[in-house]
């Protein structure tokens, strides 16, 4: 593309640019009005060249710049026409960061695909997104050693999701024989890496080959905050190689290297137009605020008591295709009992939990006592259930399901999961969908809790999206009180495994081998626990299981012991051992319990409630990094 700017009308900018701030603050670079419009100028003219990559690489730096709508816009309508699998993931990993996040599936697909074609750059774009779903497709590029570009890419999404083994991995391969292999670590390690690696980086300048892997080395060091790879990335970006030049304008960015924002401006006017595009995109990433500290502890009460309304609790959250958060619980009405007047009021975060919006009411109480215990699932690709109880009596709770197309503002008519007549108890945030597309709610039902008060837990199944339900063939049963408030989880051999609250000082386990309907006799997972829920599931980026639960029980104690410490614990083995046990809250003067758990890209994101004074529950939002849980134990 011929250049559009003058020389001289750069070198004004130039001039005129204030840089606010030394490399290692973290204020925004102040940009003028002349510089910012010209740097969107060279990147809405990129995303309209004729090139493809440097158009997409244009839609990134727009997205970065703060003008995301722009790059939906543009890139929706290509989608559907593009049949090449490379293009239809870059693409789709732009609409994805411009915040259409339900596209990341279009990456997935091709990484799971037959055809190979596309598989590295699935990979690569979705570790760029910080997107791995459900984390099997991406596990296995991991596992596989026949393609080794798509085995680092792999790592790299897996690693920055938490995975420590994918790490370690990548960490290894800087010391690999193959100059582009260590040269892609390094990369990805410039971006996920920290200060440990820069020796690591360093001890391979020697043996680069060329100057590219070199660059790439350096490039990783100034964004890791090296002095030494700061200065080389700063001679990098006059060098006479326009790959050398581009790559140090993408990596400035990285850096934050605010010292550079002059030779960034006098690049605008560069003649190779993806070293245009990337001086444009770091100059107005470095003049947006800086990136939260993704490894905080973001740690909050959403949802208050009050007299008129003095509990709230039995949460779930829902991540919806915008990246928004939506979170939902129960609201009690003057009452903190289980059969006081409810309903279900929630609230969306749009900055991960770190601030919300005002309370909605998402389903009014048409029970005669109330509706309570929320669960809310992504269905299918564009329907969200939103199921929840209906209470009516102390002989009548049960369980519906209201499905959204239009992301959960509005939802269609209720279905009837529990259709057999009593008193069926469905925990917050439950549903589960297996494999196979299978939906399971499990459910712990007696005739009535007031007279008969003994639990057999079983899965009600829907194999046509949550439009109809049967109740399962066969149920799980214990001693006492009996197995109440499951849980279920698909291990990897196919089987399903129930969890369940018992009054025998464990939590219990049974298997099903036909999807949720028949179920073996009850045994221990082999974790003491009082008489209180517990909750499983699976970390997409390591395939380990993840358990919360009341980590305290006392023999004689009301309840087999009182609902605090909240603890977690991972298991390698499909629940047969466990380890790294780690308390989320131990404060003893209050209780923690009816978890809510879901992952979003590298974060485990949980609510719970919190007692307070007597008869006062709270709702707390908890957003840790994945890679809090493996950690050493802290006892």
């Amino acid at each position: 593309m011929q250049n559009a700017f003058p020389k001289c009308f750069v070198a004004l900018l130039c001039l005129q640019c204030f840089v606010a701030r030394a490399a290692d603050d973290q204020s925004p670079l102040t940009l003028d009005a002349p510089t910012t419009a010209t740097c969107l100028q060279v990147l809405r003219e990129g995303l309209r060249g004729d090139d493809f990559w440097p158009s997409i690489h244009a839609a990134e730096s727009l997205t970065l710049g703060g003008h995301g709508d722009e790059v939906i816009e543009f890139l929706t309508p290509r989608l559907p026409d593009e049949e090449d699998d490379q293009h239809r993931c870059g693409i789709a990993r732009e609409l994805v960061r411009a915040g259409d996040r339900g596209k990341a599936r279009v990456m997935l697909e091709i990484l799971s695909g037959d055809d190979k074609h596309g598989h590295v750059h699935a990979a690569e774009s979705l570790y760029k997104v910080i997107e791995i779903g459900d984390g099997v497709a991406m596990r296995k590029a991991f596992a596989q050693s026949e393609n080794a570009t798509l085995k680092l890419m792999a790592g790299g999404a897996l690693a920055r999701c938490g995975n420590p083994a994918a790490m370690t991995y990548l960490r290894e391969m800087l010391n690999d024989d193959d100059a582009e292999r260590y040269r892609i670590a390094a990369w990805i390690l410039g971006r996920i890496g920290d200060e440990a690696d820069i020796p690591r980086l360093k001890k391979q300048l020697p043996r680069c080959p060329d100057d590219l892997t070199r660059v790439y080395i350096e490039n990783a060091l100034a964004a890791l905050g090296d002095t030494d790879g700061l200065a080389t990335l700063t001679s990098n970006l006059k060098s006479d190689d326009p790959a050398i030049r581009t790559y140090a304008a993408t990596f400035a960015g990285d850096a934050r290297a605010v010292d550079v924002a002059g030779q960034l401006q006098e690049m605008l006017n560069d003649p190779h137009p993806d070293a245009r595009i990337r001086a444009a995109q770091s100059l107005l990433w470095m003049s947006r605020p800086a990136i939260p500290d993704r490894e905080a502890d973001i740690s909050q009460i959403v949802f208050s008591p009050t007299k008129q309304n003095p509990r709230y609790t039995e949460g779930s959250i829902l991540e919806l295709n915008d990246g928004s958060l939506l979170f939902a619980v129960t609201e009690f009405q003057e009452s903190d009992s289980d059969f006081a007047k409810a309903h279900i009021v929630a609230r969306t975060s749009t900055d991960g939990g770190r601030t919300w919006g005002d309370s909605r009411i998402l389903q009014k109480n048409t029970g005669g006592l109330n509706v309570m215990s929320v669960t809310l699932r992504r269905v299918t690709p564009n329907r969200i259930g939103l199921f929840y109880l209906q209470k009516n009596s102390f002989n009548d709770l049960d369980l519906f399901v209201r499905l959204s197309k239009d992301e959960a503002l509005t939802f269609g008519s209720p279905v009837l999961v529990t259709a057999d007549e009593g008193y069926h108890v469905v925990n917050n945030d439950r549903v589960t969908q297996l494999s196979t597309g299978r939906l399971l709610a499990p459910a712990a039902s007696t005739p009535d809790v007031r007279t008969v008060n003994h639990f057999v837990s079983r899965c009600y199944i829907s194999d046509d999206g949550g439009q109809s339900w049967r109740p399962g063939k066969g149920h799980v049963d214990a001693d006492k009180r009996g197995a109440m408030e499951p849980e279920v989880i698909e291990l990897n051999d196919g089987r399903v495994m129930m969890i369940v609250r018992t009054q025998l000082g464990i939590i219990g386990k049974s298997y099903s081998e036909d999807g949720g309907d028949t179920w073996s006799e009850m045994s221990s997972l082999g974790v003491q626990a009082p008489e209180a829920p517990a909750t499983l599931r699976r970390v997409p980026a390591t395939g380990d299981l993840l358990l919360i639960w009341n980590n305290t029980y006392k023999e004689g104690a009301g309840h087999g012991g009182r609902r605090t410490p909240l603890t977690a614990a991972l298991s390698h083995d499909e629940g047969q051992t466990w380890d790294h046990t780690r308390n989320l809250e131990s404060n003893p003067e209050q209780t923690f319990s009816y978890t809510s758990l879901t992952f979003v890209r590298d974060r485990t994101v949980m609510s719970y409630w919190v007692s307070g004074e007597a008869g006062r529950y709270s709702s707390r939002f908890r957003s840790l990094p994945v890679s809090w849980f493996y950690e050493e134990s802290q006892r």
